[in-house]
C-alpha cells in the first residue's frame, strides 16, 4: 500500500498573527459605521433640537415672569399712593392710563372702592367689583385677607369681550383699613401675542394650559405642533399655576447622504493607512522594546545602589515595591512586604495610632508629603526615619498610588541632640554668668526690704512688750499697718528671689502660649536691679491687642536681659539725663501676626567695623566677655521662628529688634500703654 505523502503546514506565529488583526477590525468597523452612522447623526440632530426647544421655552418663561413683575411693581406704587391719600382720582387716571399705553399685555386697569363700587378706569364702562368673574372676585378676597396681591384664575369676561382673562388684584391699605382694590386685567391672548417673540412663534406652537393641561389660549403662527418636539414649562403666579407648553413645528431630521459618502470615503482612506501604519509600527515597538529593556536594567542597577529607601503602595495602601536599601534599613526580606498590607512588619507598636492615621489619609487619596517617624527593625531596634511621600502616576496621568523615600536619620538625630544639649548648657552658662554679673546689686536690693521688714517688726514687738507691762496700752490700728508693710517689703524680696530662681533654674525648653506684657512683667524686676546700679530710667511701651505667642518664657527672657544689659552698660558714659532705655512691643506692619519687640539706647552705637561681627562667636568689645550673648540672643529667636536685627538710633545709640510669630485668631486684649520709669 504507497504510503501517503506528509505535508507540513507553517502556521504563522501568535506573534505575528495579530498584525492582520487590524485590517480586519476595520473592514468591520465600516461596515458598522454604515449602518450607525447615519442613525447617531439623526440622533444628536434631534437632541440639540429638543435641547433647543428647552432653552428657548425657559427663556419665554423667564421673559412674561419679568414683565408681570414689572407690571406689579407698578400697581403696587399706584396703590401705595393710593393709600398714602397721596393721589386724587385724575392722577391715578393718568398713572394707570400711561402705565397701560406702555404695556399692551393690559387690556383694562380699574380701582373699586371697598364696597366694590367702581372709582377709576381705563375705559368708560360703568363696571363694578361684581360684575367680574367669580375667580376674580375669590381671588380679591384673597388677596384683602392676606394684604398680599393674588392673580385670579383664567376665565372668560364680558368686560372684555369673551377673552380668556387673567385678574391681577392689588389690594389698597390706608394703615389697618382697607379701602379698595386695584384690578389689572390680561388677555391670555395679548400675553402671547406681546411677550413671545415672533421668531420663536414661528417655529412653535405655544400655549397657556391649567393644571390639567387644559389649552386656554394657543399662539401657532407657523402652523401646528407636530408633536415631535414638546416641552411643558411651569408658569408660577401668586394665586395661580399655570403651564407654557410648547410644541415645535419641525419633523425628524432627515438623513444626510453626503455625511455618509464622506465617511465612505474617509473610512477607505484610513484602511488603506493603517495598513502602512501597521508596518512601520511594527518596527517601531521592536525598538522600543529593546530600549525599555535597556531602561529596565539601568534603573534596576540604579535603584539597587542607592542607599535612600524606597517604597511604592497602592491606593489601598498595600505595598507594591521595595528597594534592597528599604529591605536592608528594615531587614525584612522583599517577598515579606511586596504585597503586605497595614499593619505593617516595620511599625512599631509605641506608634501605632500614628501609623493608622497615616493610613486613614492614604485611604483619603491625603498624603503628607514630608514627616518624620520611628520605624523597627526586625530585631526590635528602634530607630528615626524621614519619610517623602509624592503620587504615582502611570503614563495617562492617572494616579495608581504613592511613591516614598524613606532616609534613616539616625545620626542627624544624635547631631541635633548633642548640639540641643551643648546649646541648653551654653545659655546655662550665660544666664548663671548674668546672675554673677548683678550679684552686688541683687544684695542691695534685698538688704532694704529686709532691713524695713527687720524695723517693722521690732515696733511691733516693742509695742506687744508695752502692751505686756501696762495692759490696755496696745493700739491695734498702729500694730496693723506695721505688720502689713512688713508682708509687702517680704513680698517684694520674694518676687526678687523667684524672677533670679526662674531665670537661672535648669530646664527643658518648654513652649506655651504668652503675652507680650507678661513676658515684659516678668523681666522688669531683673532689669531695674541693673539699671538702679548705672542711674537709667526705663520707658516701657506695649501696643494694645497684641497677638498672643507660643515662646520658652526663660529663653525669651534671657534675650530681653541680655539685650537691656548691653544697652545700660553702653549708656555709661552718656549724660545723666540721657540715660533712658525703652522697651517697645507693636505690631510688624508688613505681618499683622507678627510681634516685634525692640531695646532703645542712647549710648555710644555701634561702628561699621564691630557690626560686621556683632553676632559671630567668641568676638566680644568687652575684655571680660566670653562673645557669647549675642549669638545666644540670636539663636533662641530663630528657635521661635523670628529674626533679631539692629540699626541705628537716629537720636543716638542703637536699637536692637526681634521678631516673635504670634498666634492667628489669638488675640487677647491688653492694658492701654503703660510707662514704668525708674532711676535716680
Amino acid at each position: 500500500m504507497p504510503r501517503r505523502p506528509k505535508f507540513n503546514f507553517v502556521f504563522p506565529s501568535r506573534r505575528h498573527a495579530w498584525r492582520w488583526l487590524l485590517p480586519i477590525l476595520l473592514v468591520f468597523v465600516f461596515l458598522s459605521t454604515l449602518l450607525w452612522l447615519p442613525w447617531q447623526t439623526q440622533r444628536m440632530e434631534a437632541n440639540e433640537r429638543q435641547e433647543q426647544l428647552i432653552a428657548d421655552t425657559l427663556w419665554v418663561e423667564q421673559t412674561i415672569q419679568f414683565q408681570l413683575s414689572r407690571d406689579d411693581e407698578s400697581l403696587r406704587l399706584i396703590a401705595t399712593e393710593i393709600g398714602n391719600r397721596a393721589a386724587s382720582e385724575k392722577r391715578v387716571h393718568d398713572r394707570i392710563t400711561a402705565l397701560m399705553r406702555n404695556n399692551h399685555e393690559i387690556s383694562r386697569i380699574a380701582q373699586f372702592d371697598a364696597s366694590g363700587n367702581l372709582v377709576v378706569s381705563t375705559d368708560e364702562a360703568p363696571l363694578s367689583l361684581r360684575d367680574y368673574p367669580v375667580e376674580s372676585i375669590m381671588a380679591a378676597d384673597d388677596a384683602r385677607k392676606s394684604r398680599m396681591p393674588r392673580y385670579s384664575s383664567p376665565a372668560r369676561t364680558k368686560i372684555l369681550s369673551g377673552a380668556m382673562t387673567l385678574d391681577y388684584h392689588v389690594p389698597i391699605f390706608s394703615g389697618e383699613e382697607y379701602i379698595g382694590d386695584l384690578v389689572a386685567s390680561y388677555s391670555l391672548a395679548s400675553i402671547l401675542n406681546e411677550m413671545v417673540p415672533w421668531w420663536f412663534a414661528q417655529d412653535n406652537e405655544i400655549a397657556i394650559t391649567d393644571q390639567d393641561d387644559n389649552t386656554l389660549e394657543a399662539r401657532a403662527a407657523g402652523g401646528p405642533g407636530r408633536g415631535v418636539y414638546t416641552h411643558r414649562r411651569p408658569l408660577e403666579l401668586p394665586g395661580v399655576t399655570l403651564s407654557l407648553r410648547t410644541n415645535s413645528v419641525k419633523g425628524e431630521p432627515k438623513l444626510l447622504p453626503s455625511l455618509l459618502v464622506a465617511s465612505v470615503i474617509a473610512l477607505s482612506l484610513g484602511l488603506l493607512w493603517s495598513l502602512y501604519a501597521l508596518w512601520r509600527d511594527i518596527n517601531r515597538r521592536l525598538a522600543a522594546e529593546g530600549a525599555l529593556r535597556q531602561q529596565v536594567a539601568f534603573r534596576t542597577a540604579m535603584e539597587n545602589s542607592l542607599m535612600t529607601g524606597l517604597r511604592a503602595r497602592d491606593l489601598n495602601g498595600r505595598v507594591t515595591y521595595v528597594n534592597p536599601a528599604f529591605c536592608k534599613m528594615v531587614g525584612i526580606p522583599a517577598e515579606e512586604l511586596v504585597g503586605k498590607s497595614p499593619p505593617m512588619p516595620y511599625w512599631a507598636p509605641e506608634a501605632m495610632n500614628e501609623y493608622q492615621q497615616r493610613f486613614s489619609q492614604v485611604l483619603a487619596g491625603q498624603v503628607t508629603p514630608q514627616f518624620e517617624t520611628v520605624f523597627q527593625r526586625s530585631g526590635g531596634e528602634r530607630f528615626p526615619v524621614l519619610i517623602f511621600e509624592s503620587p504615582l502616576v502611570d503614563d495617562t496621568g492617572k494616579q495608581t498610588g504613592w511613591m516614598g523615600s524613606i532616609l534613616d536619620i539616625s545620626d542627624r538625630k544624635q547631631v541635633e541632640d548633642l548640639n540641643r544639649r551643648q546649646q541648653e548648657k551654653l545659655q546655662a552658662s550665660a544666664r548663671l554668668a548674668t546672675m554673677g554679673e548683678i550679684a552686688s546689686t541683687l544684695a542691695h536690693e534685698l538688704n532694704q526690704p529686709l532691713a524695713a521688714i527687720s524695723s517693722y517688726t521690732t515696733g511691733a514687738l516693742n509695742m506687744i512688750s508695752n502692751h505686756a507691762a501696762h495692759p490696755g496700752s496696745l493700739d491695734l490700728e498702729l500694730l496693723k499697718p506695721a505688720l502689713e508693710k512688713a508682708g509687702t517689703q517680704a513680698q517684694r524680696a520674694g518676687h526678687i528671689i523667684r524672677s533670679v530662681h526662674t531665670f537661672v533654674k535648669r530646664r527643658e525648653p518648654s513652649r506655651e502660649p504668652l503675652t507680650v506684657t507678661e513676658l515684659i512683667d516678668s523681666v522688669i524686676p531683673l532689669i531695674e536691679l541693673q539699671a538702679h546700679q548705672f542711674f537709667v530710667a526705663i520707658n516701657t511701651r506695649i501696643e494694645p491687642n497684641l497677638p498672643v505667642v507660643l515662646a520658652d518664657r526663660v529663653m525669651l527672657e534671657q534675650v530681653l536681659l541680655n539685650l537691656t544689659r548691653n544697652a545700660i552698660e553702653a549708656m555709661q558714659e552718656v549724660a545723666p539725663e540721657r540715660r533712658i532705655l525703652r522697651i517697645t512691643a507693636e505690631r510688624d506692619p508688613a505681618q499683622r501676626h507678627t510681634v516685634v519687640i525692640s531695646v532703645i539706647d542712647n549710648g555710644h552705637g555701634i561702628s561699621a567695623e564691630v557690626a560686621e561681627r556683632l553676632f559671630s562667636p567668641f568676638f566680644s568689645t568687652k575684655a571680660e566677655g566670653m562673645g557669647m550673648g549675642l549669638n545666644i540672643c540670636r539663636t533662641a529667636v530663630e528657635f521661635h521662628g523670628g529674626t533679631l536685627v539692629h540699626a541705628h538710633n537716629p537720636d543716638g545709640g542703637t536699637i536692637f529688634r526681634f521678631s516673635l510669630p504670634g498666634l492667628i485668631e489669638s488675640i487677647v486684649p491688653s492694658s492701654a500703654d503703660s510707662a514704668i520709669i525708674t532711676g535716680k
